[in-house]
């Protein structure tokens, strides 16, 4: 097999490919800073890749497809780091404080891909809208199961905890979006209203199954 620089020429075309791809949602992030996903062409996308646009069906079979890809890699990552976070508590108190500290974080590391969400979450292309409707969905799934495991929640109902998990995402969602309209230096105050707001939730919850 024909080696390029080291390595076997498959693994270096698959190397080249990847990169490519990474250059196609790298440029589509760059046009969605402030445009909607609908605004942005493909020949937009394509030249800001470096790239011809014929050469872009090698990658994704249409806009849309990569349109899906940043919504899957905007929640997979904010999921992954949630999950790490919540394995190393073990009470819900804990478990806001490790959480809005993640979500805060999160947002300012992946500020882009943030707009991007919020802007196609209130509009746009409907099949990007439904996945981050699903997308949010298992969020508030994966946190059921995480609720479900603290003792002091055994007394709620699992109808309970989805509505508990449902308000908690609700609040998190809606710090990530006022997070995209304040400056960083009001982060903490921002991380501090968060907490405060999933405290006051998980409260009422407490004191609603002590008299259901």
């Amino acid at each position: 097999m024909v080696e390029t620089d080291g390595l076997p020429a498959s693994t270096s075309r698959q190397g080249r490919k990847q990169r490519t791809r990474r250059a196609l949602l790298d440029s589509a992030l760059g046009l969605l800073e402030h445009q909607s996903f609908g605004a942005i062409s493909l020949r937009e996308v394509a030249k800001g890749a470096g790239i011809t646009p014929t050469a872009f069906y090698r990658h994704f079979a249409s806009m849309e497809e990569l349109g899906l890809v940043l919504v899957d890699e905007s929640f997979r990552s904010l999921r992954e780091m949630m999950r790490r976070e919540r394995a190393r508590v073990t009470e819900p108190w804990a478990n806001i404080h490790a959480s809005s500290e993640t979500l805060v974080r999160h947002v300012r590391e992946f500020e882009t891909h943030y707009r991007f969400i919020a802007r196609e979450r209130a509009g746009g292309v409907l099949a990007l809208r439904e996945e981050i409707r699903h997308e949010i969905e298992l969020f508030s799934a994966e946190l059921v199961d995480d609720l479900a495991g603290y003792p002091v929640l055994e007394n709620l109902p699992r109808k309970g905890l989805d509505t508990l998990a449902n308000l908690i995402v609700t609040v998190m969602v809606g710090t990530a979006e006022r997070m995209l309209d304040a400056a960083p230096d009001e982060d903490a105050e921002i991380q501090r209203e968060n907490e405060s707001q999933m405290r006051m939730i998980v409260t009422g919850a407490l004191q609603w199954a002590s008299h259901a």
